[in-house]
């Protein structure tokens, strides 16, 4: 249950900059408890990481929360179209973690992602890498054996097509909220977490006199379209550490990007959330963070 408040992002412990070969900025800010366990958590297409702060704020008092947005979203400057794309992401994701681990102690991390990310983390941790010693993964884009290639492909399309259409540019961030709060896809989320969104996902324009979206609607189009055709290829078998799928509720028609049936993967630890559409981090953080804390526990990662 969500009490009506203004949400404000604390200042972060510590900011630093990750630059990748192809000249992409990920800032990577630290919150929470230094001594804790250390957590790494991203977000999904076309979001930021600080829009999920109703959720991650769970954790500040007890873990050690890393927190990053994927290039070109939420604190990090829009780059090159040319290079964005998921492989991109995957190599960024591994140079995160070997930034936090050179500039902080090296200590076991359990990861946390939504959708995209929990995507990418796959990917990254069947290539060897995170180091994760747990992950949770919020209604991923995977797809089980059984799946049906051409029907992802028009899930994919449909949803490129949308996000090129999306409004850019705003007069200020309660113009977007506005907006927001009249579309479907945001229709089960409480007002005060959408306000968040709004000002977490826009930044000045370069004029000063409007504000844009910090993920162009170009870029969201183009990760949109073959997010689906990625995560045919992700395999639960060649990644080590275990692992939480956290769904939606599958009996809940969705507005934003269906989740796919995760009956088949009986090798991860599978939950969903009553009456929560892909934006069940948004919609219920509190029970969101209950599963997470559940898992992490049973994993010993305290």
């Amino acid at each position: 249950m969500i009490t009506s408040v203004r949400w404000e992002i604390p200042e972060p412990l510590d900011v630093f900059e990750i630059t990748t070969p192809d000249g992409a900025s990920i800032f990577v800010r630290r919150h929470g408890n230094p001594n804790g366990p250390r957590i790494v958590l991203s977000h999904a297409n076309g979001f930021s990481a600080d829009a999920y702060y109703p959720f991650w704020s769970h954790f500040t008092r007890r873990f050690d929360v890393f927190i990053h947005d994927l290039r070109n979203h939420g604190w990090n400057p829009a780059g090159d179209l040319r290079v964005h794309n998921v492989a991109a992401m995957v190599n960024d994701s591994e140079l995160v973690v070997q930034g936090i681990d050179r500039r902080y102690a090296n200590k076991p991390r359990a990861g946390i992602f939504h959708s995209l990310t929990s995507m990418v983390a796959l990917r990254q941790a069947a290539l060897g890498g995170g180091g994760y010693t747990a992950l949770v993964l919020f209604d991923p884009t995977v797809c089980p054996s059984g799946g049906f290639p051409k029907d992802l492909q028009g899930i994919g399309s449909r949803m490129r097509d949308f996000a090129g259409k999306r409004q850019n540019r705003f007069n200020s961030p309660e113009a977007y909220t506005e907006i927001l709060s009249r579309s479907r896809v945001f229709e089960r989320v409480h007002p005060d977490v959408i306000n968040l969104f709004a000002r977490t996902t826009l930044r000045r324009t370069a004029d000063g006199t409007d504000y844009e979206l910090c993920c162009p609607p170009a870029f969201e189009a183009q990760l949109a379209e073959y997010i689906f055709l990625w995560s045919m290829i992700v395999d639960f078998d060649s990644v080590a550490c275990p692992i939480k799928v956290i769904g939606s509720d599958p009996t809940v028609p969705y507005t934003y990007m269906p989740s796919m049936d995760l009956g088949e993967l009986v090798q991860v630890d599978y939950d969903f959330v009553p009456e929560t559409s892909h934006l069940l981090q948004l919609e219920h953080p509190d029970t969101c963070a209950a599963l997470t804390f559940e898992f992490l526990n049973a994993q010993g990662f305290s």
